[in-house]
């Protein structure tokens, strides 16, 4: 009985020494940003290249638990260096034997990938990943695969065709380069012959042919231009008079008279002609108008027999589209006629204490704008999804610097700890961090390529076939899909607010043309001064305008369905036979 006191002293103080430590470790892991070049690297094919980054403050970066060279997905490695020795095994199998680590400025706080061999392929966006403990850092890096020779090499090969050819010849160039000749007051020429070849290194060497017939000419230039590095090499050359073909003095007087000779056998002809037609006429009329009177009724029955037909397809195109449109993720306004709006409030109970409900339960404000290193400033909807097909519509206003979260969620997880939005752990969310758009999946954060920055983001929940979607509705495009998903449990609407003065409104049915007219102030705000943070509006997708289709976006896929009963083209054929 005496001993209890001292080992719970020794326990409390035991405990009180590791949370130091860990404080301490986790202070020192979040001290460091990681930065790399802002301007493209440029490399040679068959050369190398040197793909830099660097931690600020500078520290050693020998000891770091992971450093990571990646492509667009974090699995597509480059190069990996984990406890202090490179990771072969998880690199991409196209850089094996041609990258390795530079290590002459650990001390200073950079790392660097040398690629040798430089391809074609190995232009692009490279991302660079720094870890240490739980706390990590990323940069993105680009690499252009370009080379550029001497200024062309231009000479004058001699009289063709009526007129100067001159030769332009230039190698040693990547990717194949424009060719353009211009001449002393800087308008294009056209070339006669362009000849491009390619060596065992991928350089390429191009051999241009120009004929001038104009003796005015006297200067003509010819230019190289890379498309990748946007830069050029030209070389001008003096044409002197000797080299153009002397004109004869009889041709003028014979062009003359040929000319002359054209014009009587012209009008005589005409003459001829015309006296002929005069007799023809009358003939030709009645011949006219007994065949416009028996096309005429082949018309009336073809119409008829036409109009018959194109309501059979347009009643097979229609029915194909309707079976077809689980496949077509093209656009978010073919699949709104087989979902319901799903209409709710933001419910109280679930708002986190970071988060200001206001009275009428349709808007959130965030109390503190600043980002930390866990935040669970999330609210969830009051309504829960357990069977159907159902959507709404997230309005996001005042998008810059902001960063958020939003899907759905089961019920009844955990959002009181250190949690990820995965599916593991019951959530299927889209959003958007420092670096961009990214979908959370269980293996990995899969970066989204976003054409246009979305204004309003649509959710589709299929709960019977097991589908979960996100679209861009400033554009109608495809964003990302779950498929598959086991679904067994209530699913709540769920929206993460994570940096920035974001709010929440909730819209009713009431609302949404009082959104619209908003919609002016906001392009005024953010093409101004704009302001700080973001404001979201859940829109019911019936209320939503579909712009113009362009053909296809960044995320989705082709779909082999027949158009509808509103195809441009059935209607306009309609529209030609019924007047």
């Amino acid at each position: 009985m005496v001993n209890h006191p001292k080992h719970s002293v020794l326990f409390q103080v035991s405990c009180l020494f590791v949370l130091t430590q860990l404080l301490s470790w986790v202070t020192t892991s979040e001290s460091f940003r990681v930065f790399g070049p802002s301007d493209p690297i440029v490399a040679a094919p068959g050369g190398e290249a040197i793909l830099p980054c660097s931690v600020i403050p500078a520290m050693n970066v020998e000891n770091m638990e992971e450093l990571r060279w990646f492509r667009s997905r974090f699995s597509e490695a480059v190069l990996v260096y984990r406890d202090q020795e490179e990771q072969k095994r998880e690199q991409m199998p196209e850089y094996s034997w041609r990258t390795s680590l530079v290590k002459d400025q650990f001390h200073q706080g950079t790392a660097a990938v040398r690629i040798q061999n430089v391809q074609a392929s190995d232009s692009g966006i490279y991302i660079c990943h720094f870890k240490q403990g739980v706390f990590y850092d990323e940069a993105i890096l680009e690499l252009k695969v370009a080379a550029m020779s001497s200024v062309p090499e231009v000479y004058i090969k001699g009289p063709e065709d009526g007129g100067v050819c001159v030769v332009c010849m230039t190698s040693g160039w990547y990717p194949k380069p424009q060719v353009h000749w211009r001449d002393s007051r800087g308008e294009n020429l056209t070339a006669s012959l362009e000849i491009h070849r390619e060596d065992a290194q991928g350089l390429f060497s191009t051999e241009t042919s120009l004929v001038v017939r104009d003796s005015s000419v006297r200067n003509v230039t010819c230019s190289t231009f890379n498309p990748i590095l946007g830069q050029e090499k030209a070389m001008a050359m003096f044409l002197p008079e000797p080299f153009f073909p002397q004109v004869s003095p009889w041709k003028p007087a014979f062009l003359v008279s040929l000319t002359m000779m054209g014009v009587l056998v012209l009008g005589t002809s005409y003459l001829l002609r015309r006296e002929r037609s005069a007799r023809v006429n009358v003939q030709q009329e009645m011949v006219n108008f007994l065949r416009e009177k028996n096309d005429l009724q082949k018309t009336k029955l073809g119409t008829l027999m036409t109009a018959d037909a194109l309501c059979e397809e347009l009643a097979r195109r229609k029915a194909a589209y309707r079976a077809a449109w689980r496949k077509a993720q093209l656009y978010a306004d073919w699949r709104k006629e087989h979902f319901q709006t799903w209409t709710f409030t933001l419910d109280p109970a679930s708002a986190q204490s970071n988060l200001d409900i206001s009275p009428d339960r349709l808007s959130v404000t965030r109390k503190d704008s600043s980002m930390h290193l866990y935040d669970f400033s999330s609210v969830l909807g009051s309504r829960g999804i357990s069977s159907g097909r159902h959507y709404w519509e997230v309005k996001l206003k005042n998008r810059k610097d902001s960063k958020w979260i939003l899907g759905v969620c089961r019920e009844g997880v955990d959002r009181n700890d250190i949690y990820f939005e995965s599916p593991g752990n019951g959530f299927w969310t889209v959003g958007r961090s420092s670096r961009g758009y990214r979908a959370y999946t269980d293996s990995e954060w899969a970066y989204l390529l976003v054409r246009q920055d979305p204004k309003s983001v649509g959710v589709f929940v299929d709960y019977t076939e097991g589908d979960i979607s996100f679209y861009n509705m400033s554009d109608m495009s495809h964003m990302w899909s779950f498929k598959g998903v086991s679904l067994s449990v209530i699913l709540f609407p769920y929206f993460r607010l994570t940096s920035g003065n974001v709010s929440v409104i909730i819209s009713s049915m009431a609302c949404v043309s009082e959104g619209r007219e908003g919609d002016q102030e906001e392009e005024g705000e953010e093409q101004g001064e704009g302001k700080e943070g973001e404001e979201v509006i859940l829109l019911p997708l019936e209320e939503s305008l579909s712009p113009a289709r362009e053909g296809l976006v960044p995320g989705s896929c082709a779909v082999d369905s027949l158009p509808g009963e509103g195809s441009p083209f059935l209607q306009q054929t309609m529209n030609s036979l019924f007047p």
